[in-house]
């Protein structure tokens, strides 16, 4: 498989800072007479997916650095190049001088994301195979990293493509009963399509009800800690991370600002926001913190109402309306409980001893509807884009099957919009050519990816 690319790139494939090995990857038409010439000539000699121990030498012959390097030619390396990899010592100036030696050699630095999309550019796996990559990298829960993997394995991209065959094969046809109406075609074609048309919007439906899965395991459940000033909703915050986060401090209005924090609750990325007190202040600082919870709790996906067991319960709700699963928490259980909670639908736990906090996972849990029994045979989770190219396509083609159920049908103007819905599902896989698309996705990726 030959390259679309003349250059060679490489990049260090390692996160940044000191560790015991770092990874050097340098991929194209060059990369093993590049690498001769920094490890005088051991490249060429070293069998193909064999590790072989070198050395890097300066343009003096002085070494550099002492490891491993592994040559993968091409079709059979990540990129579909020609690739070799130095795993060398993790230091920061070591790795760094040994990448500027490559790149002194005749390599150039490799773009965020371009060893990805090359291998994307090779035919080495589809647009939401890359993604997956990321997914992958950047997962935070065991459902995430499942989702990640379902996808690299091709799952979304084989769904989708096949979706789009069946729509070409639909598309061609319907082309023929317009372009040679004399000729006989089957009397139900038209039945026949709409059948159809109709599995492949089944296929859409059923992927799209993915969409709030994906944004949770790409990005977590905001989850919005309020209430009345005092109530815990800061122990709350420090309680559920496992350390001291948050200030508490019996003064109230000392929580001026949002806090935002990240835990895995069962698989479930929670990113928690404790905010600042709600009650009327004439502190101007406190006033602007009191505005930050309300904007907060607007955009919640999830809701913690803090209340104090021990005190009355407050005459008004002291949210605004919002549309996010609500949970009513009392904390303080452990000083007794007011009689004007009894009967109420709520958790009630305890900050200072820890009590009622596993009940408390179990609750939120079952709110959120969120469990692996829950996420599908298949962990697919789609992401914005994906979700952008299937509505498009659910469109087009619901305005085509509108076209052909009508009394006069119309084949033309359905053919049209069934060639609509073609390139949005073929923008899914990166089976239209979209340069724009291209640049955006692997931007977005780590260098040496």
């Amino acid at each position: 498989m030959a390259s679309a690319h003349s250059s060679t790139i490489a990049a260090i494939a390692s996160p940044t800072g000191v560790g015991a090995i770092s990874l050097i990857r340098v991929s194209g038409p060059r990369a093993i007479e590049i690498a001769d010439l920094a490890c005088g000539g051991i490249a060429s000699a070293t069998m193909p997916r064999v590790a072989r121990r070198c050395k890097i030498r300066d343009a003096a012959g002085s070494v550099i650095d002492d490891g491993l390097l592994t040559v993968f030619l091409c079709p059979n390396s990540f990129t579909g190049e020609d690739t070799v990899e130095f795993a060398g010592h993790g230091g920061i100036l070591v790795t760094r001088e040994t990448l500027a030696r490559f790149l002194e050699c005749g390599a150039v630095h490799a773009a965020p994301g371009e060893f990805s999309q090359r291998a994307f550019l090779n035919g080495k796996l589809d647009l939401t195979q890359a993604e997956g990559i990321m997914d992958l990298i950047s997962a935070q829960t065991r459902l995430a990293i499942r989702a990640a993997h379902s996808q690299l394995e091709g799952t979304l991209g084989k769904r989708t493509t096949a979706a789009r065959d069946d729509l070409l094969d639909i598309l061609a046809h319907l082309e023929a009963w317009i372009d040679f109406p004399d000729e006989d075609i089957d009397p139900q074609t038209t039945a026949q399509l709409r059948l159809r048309i109709g599995g492949i919007l089944e296929t859409i439906d059923s992927l799209l009800a993915t969409a709030d899965q994906g944004r949770v395991l790409r990005e977590g459940v905001r989850t919005v800690i309020f209430g009345e000033p005092n109530v815990g909703k800061s122990s709350l915050l420090n309680r559920l991370l496992g350390f001291d986060r948050a200030i508490v401090s019996d003064i109230p209005g000392t929580t001026r600002d949002t806090i935002e924090e990240v835990i895995n609750l069962g698989g479930i990325p929670l990113r928690l926001v404790d905010t600042a007190g709600v009650r009327e202040s004439d502190d101007t600082i406190e006033a602007q913190g009191i505005q930050r919870t309300v904007r907060q709790i607007e955009g919640a996906d999830l809701l913690l109402e803090i209340a104090d067991a021990s005190r009355p319960r407050p005459e008004r709700a002291v949210y605004p309306s919002n549309h996010a699963t609500h949970l009513l928490v009392l904390n303080k259980s452990d000083l007794g409980e007011h009689s004007t909670w009894k009967g109420s639908e709520a958790t009630r736990i305890s900050c200072a001893s820890g009590e009622g906090f596993d009940t408390l996972s179990e609750k939120i849990r079952t709110a959120l509807h969120f469990a692996e029994a829950d996420f599908g045979e298949h962990a697919i989770a789609i992401n914005a884009r994906h979700q952008a190219s299937l509505g498009l396509a659910h469109t087009n083609l619901s305005a085509a099957l509108d076209l052909l159920t009508a009394e006069y049908s119309d084949p033309e103007l359905a053919a049209i919009d069934l060639r609509e819905a073609l390139d949005a599902l073929g923008e899914i896989p990166g089976k239209v050519d979209t340069e724009d698309l291209l640049g955006v996705i692997f931007s977005s990726f780590c260098i040496g990816k």
